[in-house]
Formats: C-alpha cells, sequence, structure tokens
C-alpha cells in the first residue's frame, strides 16, 4: 500500500471518526440528525475534499501537469451550500419555541471538519472535534445551571355565572413568581364559558408546576392549560 493510499485512508477514517463521536451525542439526546448521519456527513465532506485535491490522479493521464488547475474553495463552498439545505431540515418551529438549531449547528460543524480531515489537517481538525464535544456536552450543563427568563402559554375557563375577576387572575400567577406578560379574552359556548388566554414569564420551571398543581385543586375552574414554550 503507497504512502498517499495510506494517507487517503487516514483522513476518511478519521473524518468518519469525528463525525461518528459528534453523531453519538446527539444520539444519546434524542437529536433528529444523530450517529449515522452526523458520520456520514462528516466522511462524505472530507470524501469531495479528496476528491477535489486529488484530481491529478482520476483525470486524463495524457493530459500535461501544467494544464490542471484545482480550486478545492470551490468545493467547500459546494459543501456548505448543500449542508445548508440539511440542516435546514432539523429546524422547525413549535409556537414560540424553535427546535432544531443546536442540531443545524452540529451538523454544519461536522462538514466542516470533514473539510478539514479532507485537505489534510488534521491537528486543528482533531482540536475542532474535541471542541464541539466540550460544546455540546459540558455547555449544555453550564446552560442548565445559568439563570433564564421561560415562558409558557397559560389559559383559563370559567363558567360565565362565576368568572373570577382579572385583578383575582393576576394575584393568584403572581402568588407563584409568574408574570403576565400579555392577556386576552374570549367567550365561547355560545357565552356560556369565559376564558383569559395568558402569557407568562417566570425563572424558574419549578413555578409553572406549583401553578399547575393550585389550579388542578380550583373547584371554580372548568379547563386550564398551562404549555412551556422553552425546553
Amino acid at each position: 500500500m503507497s504512502d498517499d493510499t495510506t494517507s487517503l485512508l487516514l483522513y476518511l477514517g478519521a473524518a468518519w471518526l469525528a463525525g461518528s463521536l459528534i453523531g453519538l451525542e446527539r444520539s444519546f439526546h434524542g437529536r433528529p440528525a444523530g450517529f449515522r448521519t452526523h458520520a456520514l456527513v462528516c466522511a462524505a465532506s472530507a470524501l469531495l475534499m479528496l476528491v477535489s485535491t486529488h484530481q491529478a490522479q482520476w483525470l486524463d493521464a495524457s493530459l500535461p501537469l501544467s494544464s490542471i488547475r484545482t480550486d478545492p474553495t470551490r468545493m467547500a463552498q459546494g459543501i456548505m451550500t448543500g449542508i445548508g439545505f440539511l440542516g435546514a431540515g432539523v429546524i422547525f418551529k413549535e409556537g414560540l419555541t424553535v427546535h432544531g438549531l443546536t442540531t443545524a449547528a452540529s451538523i454544519w460543524m461536522t462538514s466542516v471538519l470533514g473539510l478539514l480531515f479532507g485537505v489534510g489537517f488534521i491537528f486543528p481538525a482533531v482540536v475542532a472535534t474535541l471542541g464541539t464535544l466540550l460544546t455540546l456536552s459540558l455547555f449544555r450543563r453550564v446552560e442548565a445551571l445559568m439563570p433564564r427568563e421561560l415562558f409558557a402559554h397559560h389559559d383559563l375557563c370559567y363558567p360565565i355565572d362565576a368568572v373570577a375577576g382579572e385583578d383575582q387572575v393576576r394575584e393568584m400567577i403572581n402568588h407563584y413568581d409568574c408574570t403576565i406578560k400579555t392577556m386576552s379574552y374570549r367567550l365561547s359556548d355560545n357565552g356560556a364559558l369565559f376564558h383569559y388566554q395568558m402569557m407568562l414569564q417566570t425563572h424558574d420551571r419549578r413555578n409553572i408546576a406549583r401553578l399547575a398543581e393550585h389550579l388542578r385543586q380550583s373547584r371554580s375552574i372548568l379547563e386550564y392549560r398551562l404549555a412551556p414554550t422553552g425546553g
């Protein structure tokens, strides 16, 4: 086996391994694009770059080397364009929440790693792989410890003859350390039911759970809905 063949196998194998490691982290957390997707993206990116950088090996041997013009950057641009469509496929919106952004970013990063391995930049590619794994795993815990605002859709339904006043509703919400950001009103069932529709803000998900427990025990509320918008 020639040295050139060995280097090709090394680059492809390293790209496949790097993509697999990142994909394992995504699969472990149940993301839509996981182990196989990331492994294939990284290996495919590396393979395309190898095709671009080794054109002399697959072009017509009768052509003089001086007539061969290689521009791997054009291949890299094409790969990044294609990865943009793949990344967009894992992003979806649910209410006010957008899901899949981190997975799309990890796919993009995996493709970049494949480019690095494909052109033989092993050291920066390895460092970037470790940095990506660190970001996806450790930073998740750091992010969970950081204070942040949480939002929830909140609907209350009362019989029209026993509607709680708005001040009473606001006092109840504030008691559980939640803030009403917006409030709207609606009648239904031919005027027999009255609905408060709100967007709540809080800094602790447990506050929403405490409020839900209070609402569950209430005898005056016919129906309620509490739907957090964040993960």
